[in-house]
């Protein structure tokens, strides 16, 4: 496919980030510039009287998530907050499978024929791989299992079939619902950085001693850079990783967020950037929150971004 695409992205004062990692395999400063959101917390309707529930296992690591409401986004009162995570507006999310893991580097290699990350390893998720390497993956695993991609088009031009059974990239939506699992505090473990030990990869202790100015998470992780997918504990619906390790591609274009409710929102039409979230081994706690919003040029590599997969329910 011919991948020529907008390579510039606009700057944002008050949420402007700078994270150290590796671009297509040589030291470089990625920057991240936080825009202006449509944030979305998680907090049910009146008319949900539980949460929703993980009710079955699909083939090949799947978990099915049972559609509901939340409000997307964080609170005003956030500690971490950036502006880009407002306003909160509810919204209706349909259900969905998504992979229990991220997408593993053996995963990757099987169905691309080559392994791009640069901290290989068994277990290791697929890394330094752009938006566009991720793409291509979805429609190469399901027309390798005889479904319908999801995609068409190229370069810039990429376009989505709602309909299509093969596998995607979750929305940006899809994935902060299925990451808080039912919480609204900061993480899905709850509002403090320490509730993060046993359940993300982050910048921490076991980094600082190789990173002596490192900002890190006061916790011991035991890794300093990826760690085998599945290493910690899964969040309430089953998922793994949804802290950490490495930043996950979503579908959307990176844009504003509005206050009113929706219904399955996949993003603005336009915008140079698509949106990444969860962070990563390179980052402290306040990146790694449930409504914390990340973008880059899709045909950005990094040695701590990655992605995971979802199909229609």
């Amino acid at each position: 496919m011919d991948y020529n695409l907008l390579s510039e992205q606009k700057t944002h004062q008050d949420s402007r980030q700078f994270r150290l990692a590796v671009y297509a395999g040589k030291p470089a400063f990625g920057i991240f510039v936080s825009l202006v959101f449509l944030p979305l917390f998680c907090v049910f309707s009146s008319s949900c009287s539980s949460l929703p529930v993980v009710n079955e296992e699909f083939p090949g690591g799947f978990v099915h998530i049972n559609g509901g409401n939340f409000f997307m986004g964080t609170p005003n009162t956030e500690a971490g907050r950036f502006n880009n995570e407002g306003p909160q507006c509810q919204v209706t999310v349909s259900s969905f499978y998504m992979s229990k893991y991220q997408v593993t580097q053996q995963e990757y290699a099987g169905i691309m024929g080559k392994n791009p990350a640069y901290f290989k390893g068994k277990g290791l998720p697929a890394e330094t791989v752009s938006w566009f390497d991720a793409i291509a993956y979805c429609n190469a695993r399901s027309l390798k299992e005889g479904l319908t991609p999801a995609y068409t088009g190229s370069g810039a031009d990429i376009r989505w079939d709602r309909k299509a059974n093969g596998y995607r990239l979750p929305t940006e939506a899809e994935w902060e619902y299925a990451c808080r699992a039912g919480t609204t505090t900061r993480y899905w473990s709850g509002n403090g950085e320490e509730t993060l030990a046993g359940k993300a990869n982050a910048a921490d202790l076991s980094a600082q001693k190789r990173y002596k100015n490192w900002a890190i998470v006061n916790i011991q992780d035991g890794f300093v850079h990826t760690a085998p997918v599945g290493k910690f504990m899964a969040n309430p619906w089953g998922l793994y990783d949804m802290h950490g390790n490495v930043w996950e591609w979503c579908w959307d274009r990176y844009g504003s967020y509005s206050a009113r409710s929706k219904t399955d929102p996949y993003g603005p039409l336009f915008g140079a950037g698509r949106v990444m979230r969860g962070g990563s081994w390179y980052n402290s706690g306040y990146k790694l929150r449930s409504g914390f919003r990340n973008y880059d040029i899709p045909s950005a590599k990094y040695n701590n971004v990655g992605f995971r997969i979802v199909r229609n329910a």
